[in-house]
């Protein structure tokens, strides 16, 4: 049914009055693509829930819904009962506080278990026609908020303003030693180290990366900081923090001790974006996971 699929409706003011559909869902950032899928795929474009094709000339108070076809999930991502702690949903978007040890999407090494799984069963609970669009990833063992787009169109959107940084997550991290200065600037760029698939480093051939840093305290022997990202390199901020001799504690990749935690003491703490469909600026925060607010409560 056209009822459970993704759909977006909009009234027609007089400022767009005249204008052709294909012309108005141009300035309305739908691609080609989408309008193709749309024509060929089992869509419809309805206006006053009379279907219309991109040659119809609009109207004030129009009222013009664009159905998207129904959407399948990859066959390579089953659909697993893993609870999800949803900090916000409409129905565009999820907000979710991920559990470090969890991977985003599956991987070889962990094919089972991640976001992704989880997201295919809650959307098959739910009657959601989606597959998991996930906007903002999340390294493993990284904690914290994560941003999923509720479909392809969704993503797109999204994507759009990552790349012009719209979308802004801010870290906490637990960095070894003293850090000196209260606050810092690292642009040094970061690829792939030679004999490994894995690990990054600093390298001048390396893709252009930029963190910002802030102390928030400092203990006997690691500091307690908070971190924005204006580009969003693979290990960014383990690579930046481990090239200032300052590893994440728990980061045994990059050269963090482990005796504290058992795993980089990393987590999206807030995120801040414009939503692409209400038009008015989000922000959520989740707290430190369990296991960082212990190594904070020791150090009291």
């Amino acid at each position: 049914m056209m009822s459970n699929r993704f759909s977006i409706q909009w009234v027609i003011d007089q400022q767009s009055s005249g204008k052709l559909i294909k012309e108005y869902l141009r300035e309305q950032e739908i691609s080609r693509t989408a309008l193709t899928d749309i024509k060929f795929k089992g869509g419809a474009i309805l206006v006053n829930d009379k279907e219309e094709n991109v040659r119809y000339k609009l109207q004030q108070e129009d009222s013009l819904k664009l159905i998207f076809p129904s959407e399948i999930p990859s066959k390579g991502i089953p659909g697993e009962d893993i609870p999800l702690d949803i900090v916000y949903e409409d129905n565009y978007l999820l907000v979710v506080n991920k559990p470090a040890g969890m991977n985003t999407i599956p991987s070889r090494e962990h094919p089972s278990g991640s976001l992704a799984n989880a997201l295919v069963r809650y959307y098959q609970t739910i009657g959601t026609e989606a597959t998991s669009h996930i906007v903002t990833r999340l390294d493993r063992n990284t904690s914290g908020i994560v941003l999923i787009a509720k479909h392809r169109h969704v993503h797109h959107l999204f994507s759009k303003q990552q790349k012009s940084g719209g979308v802004k997550r801010t870290y906490e991290a637990f960095a070894s030693m003293h850090i000196a200065e209260n606050n810092g600037t690292i642009k040094e760029p970061i690829g792939r180290k030679d004999d490994s698939i894995i690990e990054r480093e600093v390298r001048a051939d390396g893709q252009y990366a930029c963190t910002h840093f802030q102390v928030l305290a400092r203990f006997d022997t690691f500091t307690h900081i908070q971190l924005q990202l204006e580009t969003g390199r693979t290990h960014q901020i383990r690579v930046h923090m481990s090239f200032l001799g300052h590893p994440l504690l728990g980061d045994d990749l990059y050269g963090g001790n482990t005796s504290i935690i058992n795993r980089q003491a990393l987590h999206c703490r807030q995120i801040t974006f414009p939503h692409p469909f209400l038009k008015q600026e989000m922000t959520f925060s989740v707290p430190l996971p369990r296991d960082m607010n212990d190594v904070l409560l020791k150090q009291s």
